[in-house]
């Protein structure tokens, strides 16, 4: 019986995998995919510097090796209607120390936690999907890949659709926004040091677009109303089209990538099994918006939260304190979830506004310009507040 199995190759489930490593355990990751996978899409861009310390402590200059492939923008902009109501450049981060964030695509990032894992000593084992699972007093039983896995303990970073979540009979609750966006990734290979937020942009009949740099391109985000046709902006022959009245001509043969996603706002009943063996993390536990960057980033801090609880369980001279100690990462990830929750709530909310908080919008953009704090609000409501200690706060940029 193995002391410990991850399960789920994505950011969530190698960070798990570093960590419990750290601690000097011996790990096996399950991933249902094979090996040679292909991995599509940005997905999740931007990288938190209380997640590069992490992974800085779990693998000793991996931190560092992610930020300095991604991406550091230094300017902020904000625009209302074709006007900017707002626009700040930051100094660089003194050299040594980890910066803010880091801006990749997910999949770079996936690269860099793979190899260290790797080289960390990680047994993965490709093509295993989870099939079924069952949990006592006494550890888990996976059975993954038509064959048997047992562990005394396991951590289930297995994504939105967790085959290990639903073998436990564990719910999620939650919403589905209506509406959708259309995210489309860019190829540019020239120094990108800008994200910008546009609402109302008056190219695109009012629809809010954000634009963000990673490395080696930028990736557009189309907020469509609500009743929009997919058909009209969803796919890559419809970016070919809008694109332009957004970033200018010359990219329409540059696209990557393009998606269309809704809005989930989801929550798991409990981040831990009833016999305190099994810890979900990342989105087998909770999605949200990617308001503030809070899904991976999160993920990430369930999953370190996670090794230290199973460290913790491994260690425990009886079974009422090894049950403890997952059952405190279970109420203390959950918390975290709800707050992030709460403030990716806070961040829809100004998105989709009503007709007086609309009329506020517009209120504080004709106001930026002679008072300040306006445009302030404008540029930082649309990320939700900053996260708690528990919540994986994000750094000033």
């Amino acid at each position: 019986m193995d002391p410990v199995i991850v399960v789920g190759a994505g950011p969530v489930g190698l960070t798990a995998a570093l960590a419990l490593r750290s601690y000097g355990l011996p790990v096996t990751l399950l991933e249902a995919d094979p090996q040679d996978r292909t991995r599509p899409g940005s997905r999740a861009l931007f990288v938190h510097r209380s997640s590069l310390r992490l992974l800085e402590t779990a693998s000793p200059g991996l931190g560092r090796e992610l930020a300095g492939h991604g991406v550091v923008w230094r300017t902020r902009r904000t625009l209302y209607g074709g006007r900017e109501v707002y626009r700040r450049t930051y100094p660089a981060s003194p050299p040594g120390e980890l910066p803010p964030f880091t801006s990749l695509r997910q999949v770079e990032t996936e690269r860099h936690l793979l190899g260290a894992a790797k080289a960390a000593g990680v047994r993965i084992v490709w093509g295993a999907p989870v099939t079924g699972a069952e949990s006592s007093g006494d550890g888990v039983t996976l059975h993954a890949g038509g064959e048997p896995f047992r562990a005394r303990y396991v951590v289930a970073a297995d994504g939105a659709r967790s085959g290990v979540r639903r073998a436990l009979g564990i719910g999620m609750q939650g919403d589905r926004a209506e509406g959708f966006h259309v995210v489309v990734d860019v190829e540019d290979d020239k120094a990108a040091d800008t994200r910008e937020f546009h609402y109302e942009h008056p190219a695109m009949g009012g629809r809010n677009v954000l634009r963000v740099p990673f490395a080696g391109g930028f990736q557009v985000d189309l907020q469509c109303h609500d009743g929009d046709d997919p058909d009209r902006f969803a796919g890559a022959e419809q970016a070919r089209r809008w694109l332009p009245r957004v970033v200018g001509p010359g990219y329409e043969d540059a696209i990557l990538w393009v998606s269309k996603y809704h809005y989930l706002q989801v929550l798991a009943d409990a981040f831990a099994d009833p016999y305190h063996r099994v810890l979900l993390a990342g989105e087998a536990a909770h999605l949200f918006p990617p308001f503030g960057a809070r899904g991976m980033n999160s993920g990430m801090a369930d999953a370190d939260a996670a090794a230290v609880a199973v460290v913790a369980a491994l260690a425990a001279t009886n079974p009422a304190r090894a049950a403890e100690a997952v059952e405190r990462y279970g109420r203390d990830r959950r918390a975290a979830a709800v707050h992030n929750s709460a403030a990716v709530g806070s961040a829809l909310k100004h998105l989709k506004p009503s007709r007086a908080d609309l009329l506020r919008h517009r209120a504080a953009a004709r106001l930026a310009p002679v008072a300040p704090r306006f445009g302030d609000w404008l540029e930082h409501a649309p990320y939700g507040p900053r996260s708690g200690p528990t919540g994986n706060p994000h750094g000033k940029y």
